[in-house]
């Protein structure tokens, strides 16, 4: 059974996006640019390193970690705003 709490607030949930291209396009860029800034920090290279790229790989499944987190936020935000 459904809580009368859960209920009540189901009208102010905002609608959740349906898997497209556009959301896989945002998702894949916020990662690609978390790559990209994970260059900056100031131990990249610390443990196994990629041959061709300058960061290591604890790294890089940090770096796309957050930018999976990021892209989330990004679509859920243009969502809720109507752009998506």
């Amino acid at each position: 059974m459904i809580s009368s709490t859960l209920l009540a607030v189901q009208s102010t949930v905002p609608p959740t996006p349906s898997w497209s291209p556009t959301v896989a396009i945002i998702i894949s860029l916020s990662s690609l640019v978390m790559v990209l800034l994970s260059t900056r920090i100031e131990r990249p290279l610390v443990g196994p390193k990629f041959p061709v790229l300058p960061i290591s790989v604890p790294t890089f499944v940090a770096a796309m970690a957050f930018g999976h987190i990021v892209g989330v936020g990004i679509v859920l935000g243009l969502t809720n705003i109507g752009r998506l």
